[in-house]
C-alpha cells in the first residue's frame, strides 16, 4: 500500500484535519481541545462545630422518661471546632479503662452523659462528602431535629449545614468550605 504524498501546509492526514500537537492547521475546521484545569481540584475541607443546643435539649427532655428528670443543660460549654479529615471519625465518650479516645470525645467537661463510648461514626463518601452511622448507641443519633434515631450501622448522607444530635444536648454542625 501506497501512502499520498505529504503536501506542504497540510497536517498530517490530509486536508481539513488537525494538525500536529493537538493544534489545527491554518483553514482546518477542528477546534483546539479545551484547556484542562490549571491546578488540580483539591477535595473541599469539611468542618464538624460541636456545642450544646438548647432546642436539642428541650425537645429530648420531651421525649424521655423519669430518669431525665435530674439532666440540666450545661450553663457554659464552649463550641469545638474540628476538621474532618481521613475516612471516618469517630464520635464517643473516653473509655477510662482501655484508654480508648474517640476523634470527638464528648467526656470532656461537662461530659454528656446521654452520648455512648462508642456512639457514632463519620465516614468520608467516595465523592468527597460525609455520612454518619450511629453505633447502635443507647441513646441514638438523629440528624436536623428529627424524632426518630437513625438506623444503626446504616451510613446517612450529610449536607452541608446539617446536624446530628447525639447525647442529652450535643449537636455536631457539619459544614464545607
Amino acid at each position: 500500500m501506497i501512502s499520498p504524498p505529504s503536501h506542504p501546509g497540510q497536517g498530517q492526514g490530509g486536508p481539513g484535519q488537525g494538525g500536529g500537537y493537538g493544534y489545527p492547521q491554518p483553514g482546518s475546521t477542528q477546534t483546539p481541545p479545551p484547556p484542562g484545569p490549571a491546578f488540580p481540584q483539591q477535595p473541599a475541607t469539611w468542618t464538624a462545630t460541636i456545642g450544646p443546643d438548647r432546642a436539642y435539649f428541650m425537645a429530648m427532655m420531651h421525649r424521655s422518661g423519669p430518669e431525665a428528670a435530674g439532666l440540666n443543660l450545661p450553663a457554659y460549654s464552649p463550641e469545638q471546632q474540628r476538621t474532618l479529615s481521613g475516612n471516618q471519625v469517630t464520635i464517643g465518650r473516653r473509655r477510662h479503662s482501655t484508654g480508648e479516645t474517640p476523634d470527638i470525645d464528648l467526656s470532656v467537661p461537662p461530659e454528656d452523659p446521654g452520648v455512648s463510648h462508642q456512639h457514632a461514626v463519620l465516614v468520608q463518601q467516595p465523592d468527597g462528602t460525609w455520612a454518619v452511622v450511629d453505633q447502635n448507641s443507647t441513646n441514638g443519633t438523629t440528624v436536623n431535629g428529627g424524632e426518630e434515631p437513625i438506623q444503626p450501622f446504616v451510613p446517612v448522607p450529610l449536607q452541608d449545614g446539617d446536624r446530628v444530635h447525639v447525647g442529652a444536648w450535643t449537636t455536631i454542625t457539619i459544614r464545607r468550605g
